[in-house]
Order: C-alpha cells, then sequence, then structure tokens
C-alpha cells in the first residue's frame, strides 16, 4: 500500500510564518509504503538551494561517507533535476515525488524543517539532523506547542544528530527521551590547505552574521587608523575554493559566529592558516584556543576592536609571531576535524540503526 503526502501546511505549526516561508519549511511530498521492498535506505531531505550553504554541503558529505560504507544514501531533493553545483561531488540525488520510503527507511530531515514535521506522514523513521541546534525553537510558539515540541510527538522520531559538542550537551538537555548522537565536521584538507607567509596585508570575514556589530566595529577601527594600509574581503557567494584561496592568503580572519551549530568559516580559516579574531558563537569554543587565535567575549565590541588592533600591530611588527600561532591553530583543526572521525561517527550511528530496524 502506497500513501503520498501531499505537502499542504495542514498539520503545520501555527506562528507567524508568511505564507511562502511556511511553503519554503514545509517537507516535499514523498511517497510511504507500509512494506519494505528493499534494503532499507538512508535520505537526507536538503533544501534546493543553490547559494553556498556550509550546512548543504555536509550533507551531501554525509550521503558519500555512507555509500563508501557500503549503506544505501541519497540526497532527497524536491526538484528531481537540483544538485548543488557550488562544490564537486557526485552525490547521488533523487527527487522527493519520485521516492518511495518504507517502514525501515530513515529520512533524515534538516532542523530548519521543524515547524512543518508535524505533517510528516507515518511511514519512514525519522532522524533530525540539527546543525544550529539554537534555532531548533524557532517559529515553535510556546502557547500553542506541548512539552518537548517540536520533536516529542512524531511517532516516527528516532534521534537526532548534531555537529558540536555544546549542541550535544544542549539537546540532551533540551529533550532527555530522545536519542543525541554526535557526528563531527569535516574541514576539507584537500581544500582549505595552509597557505604559506609572509601573507598580504588583508583581513578577511564572510558577511552573514552580526552585520551590525561588524559595521561598529569596522567604524571604530578606522577611527583609530587600524585599518590603514589593510585590505577588507568580504567573502560572499563564492565557491568552496574561492573561499578556501581568499584564507589561504589573508593575514587576519575575523569570525562574527553568533550562537551556532559549529562555525564553520572561523575553522576552515585557521585551517588554511589565516589568524582568526573575535567570536566563537558559542559552539566554536570547542576550537577557539587562545595559544593559537584570539577569542572574544561574545557581545565584547571593545574587547574585539582590541583584539583586531593587537593583531594588526602584531602582522606589522612580529610577522613571525603571528604565523607560528596561525600555523599551531592550523594543525590542531586539520587533525580534529577529518573525513576518518565522521566516517567512524556514521558507522556507530547508522548500521545499528538500520539493522535493528
Amino acid at each position: 500500500m502506497i500513501n503520498r503526502l501531499a505537502g499542504q501546511a495542514k498539520g503545520f505549526v501555527r506562528s507567524r510564518l508568511t505564507a511562502a516561508e511556511i511553503h519554503r519549511r514545509q517537507l516535499p511530498a514523498y511517497q510511504t509504503t507500509t512494506t519494505q521492498a528493499t534494503t532499507p535506505a538512508v535520505y537526507y531531505l536538503a533544501p534546493d538551494n543553490s547559494r553556498p550553504s556550509g550546512g548543504v554541503r555536509v550533507i551531501y558529505r554525509h550521503v558519500d561517507l555512507l555509500n563508501e560504507m557500503g549503506v544505501r544514501a541519497h540526497v532527497l531533493h524536491k526538484d528531481p533535476t537540483f544538485r548543488c553545483t557550488w562544490f564537486a561531488n557526485q552525490t547521488p540525488v533523487v527527487g522527493a515525488a519520485d521516492t518511495v520510503l518504507g517502514p525501515r527507511d530513515i529520512l533524515v530531515v534538516p532542523e530548519w524543517y521543524g515547524p512543518g514535521l508535524a505533517a510528516a506522514p507515518a511511514g519512514p523513521r525519522i532522524v533530525v539532523f540539527n546543525q544550529r541546534a539554537y534555532d531548533t525553537f524557532d517559529h515553535i510558539p510556546y502557547a500553542e506547542t506541548g512539552p518537548g515540541a517540536p520533536y516529542a510527538d512524531l511517532p516516527a522520531m528516532t534521534a537526532l544528530l548534531a555537529v558540536s559538542d555544546d549542541n550535544v550537551d544542549l539537546l540532551r538537555y533540551a529533550f532527555p527521551g530522545i536519542p543525541v548522537h554526535l557526528t563531527r565536521n569535516v574541514v576539507d584538507p584537500q581544500v582549505f590547505t595552509p597557505g604559506p607567509w609572509p601573507r598580504r596585508q588583508q583581513i578577511a570575514y564572510v558577511g552573514h552574521r552580526r552585520a551590525d556589530e561588524r559595521d561598529h566595529l569596522l567604524h571604530i577601527l578606522r577611527s583609530r587608523g587600524v585599518l590603514d594600509g589593510w585590505d577588507l574581503t568580504l567573502i560572499a557567494g563564492r565557491t568552496e575554493q574561492q573561499t578556501a584561496e581568499i584564507m589561504r592568503g589573508c593575514a587576519i580572519f575575523l569570525s562574527f559566529s553568533d550562537r551556532e551549530g559549529f562555525g564553520m568559516p572561523p575553522a576552515e580559516a585557521m585551517a588554511a592558516g589565516a589568524y582568526v579574531v573575535g567570536y566563537p558563537g558559542l559552539a566554536g569554543r570547542e576550537f577557539f584556543d587562545p595559544t593559537h587565535c584570539s577569542p572574544v567575549p561574545d557581545g565584547d565590541l571593545l574587547g574585539y576592536a582590541r583584539a583586531v588592533e593587537d593583531a594588526c600591530t602584531t602582522w606589522l611588527t612580529e610577522p613571525a609571531a603571528l604565523a607560528k600561532r596561525a600555523g599551531v591553530a592550523s594543525e590542531a583543526i586539520r587533525r580534529r576535524y577529518t573525513v576518518a572521525g565522521l566516517r567512524d561517527d556514521l558507522a556507530a550511528f547508522y548500521p545499528p540503526l538500520l539493522a535493528a530496524g
């Protein structure tokens, strides 16, 4: 027997979301069956987003590694012709409407779809891949939902995955009845290779976090003359390779992380050998070691300005000292966030779950 999820907003958590946003956060229509005709498979739902997005890149990497391990896995897009092209991949991709999910299959859903999970039909087991635990309750109104929303009332809810120690701890505390597992992030060692020093007098940063605070910081630094002679580079809309090239060449990278699931840009900048200054974003505390970078307490704008000025001064007066600290950071990141480590995490989670189904 095959049922089809119609994709309407029925069962959608009511909130202040606009109709367009509700549409974007709906699970796409897929088919379900009460019988399992084939070996169970893992399907990672991903938005049809053509813009560079670290979270989607992580989803593709999970699927690639699972297939390498002998686990059938696919990325599930709404549009059957869609594939991310801003990084090189040959990842198995399927369209939702063309896919039939059985009761032993696993549907992995990003936390971003949380407000629409109540509309998920009976069928596959559900794992929520929560790459931003601090966004879990966005658009989940307290007065209109019960304890454990948006996950507790889902009959097929099986487990949560998270990408940092900080987020694992938060989710285990918030949802004590749901298993939570770590699947560590990977900083690609073939892409984010450390560039040589001495480096250009360049400061780089990404632009999708804390824009007002960033502008305040830059105003302060310019007012003091700290930015004289420095090239400021905003990294936005770049491919993975282009981003890595900028990070390999800049002397200083500014982190504006804010309640992150992990905080990939500063980790990638460290791996590429840039000296990182700024906010760890809570989850980044696991790799923002003050012996090899300059972490700043969240919201401490004065402390941030002083840390940037210190780094710029060191680049001018003792470049070898800054280069040494940046090199230690690069080695630490490239040693900790590896493909082998993620493969171990996936192997510890999926084969037992599939066998138990």
